[in-house]
């Protein structure tokens, strides 16, 4: 593999940009906002700087990764040479299998075709092309250069050539791969996020603030982040979605959304993305007092 598309220039999109560019593969990053393109170019050289001013890559490393990425607004052009499309949209089925169609139809019958999803159904979004057997999950960590850990979802025809494929060119960008089956969360979300969901019950429920659960959680049992704060990192409609994915899949009341969360994402309170989550990031209020709005 040598020629690998990006859709999507966010946050994930641009991570996995940069990590393939890094390691020498020609990346091409798609994106309908030629301003997002823009601002995921720029971002990829403040974290190569970043590196070079560490002394863990050389000026000639940076260059090299700057001149391996290149962007299109046209996911046609993008993708039509690519051996690896990796989709890193926003999560929402409807976007995803609408994506997943087009690239089917433009990419070369010999891609792999990947998405970045956190919990959607890669048996689902391989449904939706002519090529079920060739469609996989790479799900990378956030922060993609710094995360070592990818998760590699088989869907229900994905084969076994495929996802070996993919778990060997994992360690080729210096990750680790775990290759796990297609069910609702995956793992990693599967097992997070009924923690975050029970801290942030705690915090409705009275049993302690913010500050508090996420002391507990940081000095008690060594977790480098309280749940609290790192759900506000991931962003809570995105805990909310992927937890109502978890209902949704297995039906069972212990992945119920906490009411808090649900209305503290129908007030755009979103996390650090929106300034405001269970910490106010434009100053230091906690959001113990931010939170008694919506309960």
């Amino acid at each position: 593999m040598k020629n690998i598309a990006v859709i999507g220039a966010g946050t994930m999109g641009n991570g996995i940009a940069h990590v393939f560019a890094q390691n020498g593969y020609q990346v091409n990053i798609i994106d309908i906002s030629q301003n997002a393109l823009e601002r995921a170019l720029a971002t990829i050289d403040k974290n190569l700087e970043r590196l070079l001013s560490k002394e863990r890559i050389s000026s000639e490393d940076k260059s090299n990764t700057i001149n391996n990425l290149k962007t299109f607004t046209s996911i046609s052009e993008g993708v039509k040479n690519a051996d690896l499309v990796i989709e890193a949209a926003t999560e929402n089925v409807d976007l995803k299998l609408k994506i997943f169609k087009q690239i089917d139809e433009e990419a070369p019958k010999n891609a792999i075709l990947a998405s970045n999803t956190s919990s959607i159904s890669i048996t689902k979004i391989a449904a939706a092309t002519s090529r079920p057997e060739k469609v996989i999950g790479m799900h990378f960590m956030n922060p993609v250069p710094i995360m070592k850990l990818v998760e590699i979802i088989r869907g229900y025809s994905t084969s076994d050539e495929v996802t070996d494929t993919i778990m060997e060119l994992s360690k080729k960008l210096k990750k680790v791969p775990v290759e796990v089956n297609d069910y609702p969360g995956f793992i990693a979300n599967r097992i997070l996020m009924p923690m975050l969901n029970e801290a942030i019950y705690s915090l409705y429920e009275g049993v302690a603030g913010v500050y508090e659960i996420d002391t507990v959680m940081k000095l008690g049992m060594a977790h480098p982040m309280g749940p609290l704060q790192l759900a506000d990192f991931i962003g809570l409609d995105v805990c909310l979605s992927i937890l109502n994915v978890l209902y949704e899949g297995f039906g069972n009341s212990k992945y119920a959304p906490c009411p808090l969360l649900v209305n503290m994402v129908a007030a755009g309170k979103l996390g650090a993305k929106s300034g405001e989550g269970f910490y106010d990031y434009s100053g230091s209020r906690k959001a113990e007092n931010i939170a008694k709005q919506f309960v």
